[in-house]
């Protein structure tokens, strides 16, 4: 009786492997959790068991599983399936954390269980004949690979296009060079999500002077993937669609005679493989070593590998990607920083280092957020606004267009907070109003419930429980009016209960004759 697999996941690339799987005779079972889908594979394979969880299917004995869930799930589901001692074929990326992958290995090493990876490309006949190609020494040493794996989407959420596309080319760069970059450096663009890099080019320096070019994007105007490989000796192209992969050598190259570089335009050859699909490859692979016989081709090891690499890149590309534009907005956010709703953000904001600002937030338009800021929900923020570093605006907070915050200022939303009975509840939030103009002043602190007058100056290190008049200047603990300030920042001078800056020349008057309250003299 031949080997059945279990497959969890029917979504795009899950279909690919229900089908190769149902045409290799292989196909025992489907777990799906969206019932609709569930529903249409049971009536496209009406002899394969189905279930919308895991737990059921382990009920049943197959003899592997192939993991084919979005990359955030891998963990726990390859987890599981470990310790039921099943035989497992997880898509790329085994994880998204370098720690679970490593946790992964050694579990199934313990468990005497074989895990694989879903590094498809090494199974393409192409690269096999590249491989041979590079062993029999014909375009000489390795000195160059470049590839690229372009496309219009799919676009993901949950991982940007190094970590969606790249590891392919990762692991086809390890399996022919045999060996680990030694450096490592990348940039790109985002422009669709925040935190999300659309686009990316990697450098990877080898050891023996070997380097390599990894080009991926999910936005481009056609789908292509090509790899080029120069030799000492010649040059190796190849390039997949959907309907044609072309693999030829080039006897092309640079030779040096008596010292001077002279080009070496010979001859092109294309070369024949096999026209055997990776997938299947893959999948019979995976097959043929259910009886536990070692994996050695895309196992759980090179797994790691290949995520140690793309941990190296995504640090780089943090490094060297600072701001982006995304849409249409104009909009600049720092690649650490995370923003849960971008369409509430106006053109013109940035948004700088580890900053956070969450969902039903509405930031206005030209603001500036500094290193380290935090928003909270239903934040309101005006235009125009400057928020420095360290600040946390909390919710029940607005604040009106032109306000400043100075470093490391502090709000607060609750009067009498206690860790132990928290005030969940956003009925117990005091709101605060911080005025047009304003200005908050570094680590002063606004005790929730107040209001800050419109162009008023609350100075460095001061702590504001009370409602605080326009344009008064307010110091010390408690905080107290010292005097009044102009719209301009000018501190204003007293004559005759009138009000004039010395600087622009605007005029202010005390209302109904009372000492704490001023405005503007308009013309």
């Amino acid at each position: 009786m031949g080997k059945k697999i279990c497959v969890i996941g029917a979504g795009y690339w899950g279909r690919n492997h229900i089908r190769t799987l149902y045409e290799l005779g292989s196909l025992g079972g489907i777990v799906e959790s969206d019932a609709t889908t569930l529903n249409e594979i049971q009536l496209k394979y009406d002899n394969v068991s189905v279930y919308n969880n895991l737990s059921d299917s382990l009920n049943d004995d197959y003899d592997g599983y192939i993991v084919a869930t979005p990359a955030e799930t891998h963990y726990l589901i390859a987890r599981n399936l470990i310790e039921n001692k099943k035989h497992l074929l997880v898509e790329k990326p085994l994880t998204l954390d370098l720690s679970d992958a490593k946790h992964l290995v050694l579990l199934a090493r313990a468990n005497k269980v074989n895990l694989m990876v879903g590094h498809l490309m090494l199974f393409h006949p192409a690269i096999r004949k590249i491989k041979e190609f590079l062993k029999s020494g014909k375009i000489g040493r390795l000195q160059y690979i470049y590839s690229n794996r372009l496309n219009l989407g799919k676009v993901r959420t949950k991982e940007d296009i190094i970590w969606s596309f790249a590891p392919h080319d990762i692991s086809i760069f390890g399996y022919l060079t045999e060996e680990l970059p030694i450096e490592i450096i990348s940039s790109g663009g985002t422009y669709l999500q925040p935190n999300t890099p659309d686009t990316t080019i990697m450098l990877l320096k080898y050891p023996e002077g070997v380097c390599g070019h990894i080009f991926v994007s999910w936005l481009h105007p056609y789908k292509e993937q090509k790899r080029i490989l120069i030799g000492s000796n010649g040059m190796l192209s190849l390039s997949i669609s959907d309907d044609l992969s072309e693999l030829k050598y080039y006897d092309k190259g640079i030779d040096f005679i008596r010292g001077e570089p002279i080009k070496r335009d010979g001859a092109v050859e294309s070369i024949r493989f096999n026209d055997s699909k990776p997938l299947t490859n893959e999948i019979k692979y995976f097959i043929d070593h259910l009886d536990g016989s070692p994996v050695e081709t895309a196992n759980g090891e090179s797994a790691i590998e290949v995520l140690k690499v793309l941990k190296q890149a995504a640090d780089s590309l943090s490094r060297n990607k600072s701001i982006s534009g995304i849409g249409r907005k104009n909009i600049s956010i720092h690649s650490t920083s995370v923003i849960d709703n971008l369409s509430n953000i106006g053109k013109g904001t940035k948004i700088w280092h580890f900053s956070h600002i969450q969902k039903n937030v509405t930031v206005g338009e030209n603001c500036s957020i500094g290193q380290n800021v935090y928003i909270g929900e239903r934040v309101v923020i005006g235009d125009n606004v400057k928020i420095q570093n360290n600040v946390s605006v909390y919710e029940g907070v607005e604040l009106e267009n032109n306000v400043f915050c100075g470093p490391s200022m502090v709000f607060t939303n609750v009067l009498f907070p206690r860790s132990k009975y928290p005030k969940i509840n956003r009925e117990n939030y005091l709101q605060t109003l911080v005025k047009e103009g304003a200005t908050l002043g570094a680590n002063s602190t606004i005790i929730c419930g107040t209001e800050i007058g419109k162009h008023s100056f609350v100075a460095a290190g001061a702590v504001v429980t009370k409602d605080v008049p326009d344009y008064a200047m307010m110091v010390g603990v408690p905080a107290k009016r010292s005097g009044w300030i102009c719209e301009c920042g000018n501190r204003l001078t007293v004559q005759d209960l009138n009000l004039e800056c010395t600087k622009c020349n605007k005029k202010y008057m005390f209302l109904e004759d009372k000492q704490d309250s001023i405005t503007e003299v308009t013309k």
